[in-house]
């Protein structure tokens, strides 16, 4: 795993490798009691927060791919419970359920928010990115859009 870069409005910027993510506060070791139907352990998003100090002007966060080809841009307020799955037992979260790392809002669907939905749940994360105001943003804004989006996943 490279790491996770964390960056923008923060002032500690950082990359956190599986170490990091595993020395950090706030584990969750089986990810289904937070999202049922998902396997794994993960860190809550408040406690990578408080390891990069996140800044007062930040407003929304952005979660991107590895390949770099997917972001999802958030409110931070929408996604304050987010968690970040890291790993399956002692080892990196395998690839065929989205790892390494991976984003998840739980009860996405209930936010009911028209920023948030299921696409903001990144696979492959790699990079966050706090700013002022909505970062970049590549989900589908039409239903063939997702529909296509999903076609290729599978």
């Amino acid at each position: 795993m490279e790491g996770l870069v964390i960056e923008g409005e923060v002032e500690s910027p950082c990359s956190l490798t599986f170490n990091d993510l595993a020395s950090l506060p706030d584990q969750i070791d089986d990810l289904s009691t937070v999202v049922p139907g998902r396997t794994g352990g993960a860190v809550r998003l408040r406690a990578i927060f408080e390891r990069v100090s996140v800044a007062p002007e930040a407003t929304h966060l952005t979660c991107e791919s590895s390949e770099g080809g997917f972001a999802a841009s958030v409110p931070l307020e929408a996604v304050r419970a987010a968690v970040v799955a890291y790993r399956l037992g002692d080892g990196p979260l395998p690839a065929d359920l989205g790892g390494p790392l991976r984003f998840f809002i739980p009860q996405v669907d209930e936010c009911a928010r028209g920023e948030v939905d299921p696409c903001a749940n990144v696979k492959y994360l790699a990079r966050l990115r706090l700013t002022r105001g909505p970062g970049r943003d590549t989900r589908p804004t039409t239903k063939r859009e997702h529909e296509e989006l999903h076609e290729r996943e599978d």
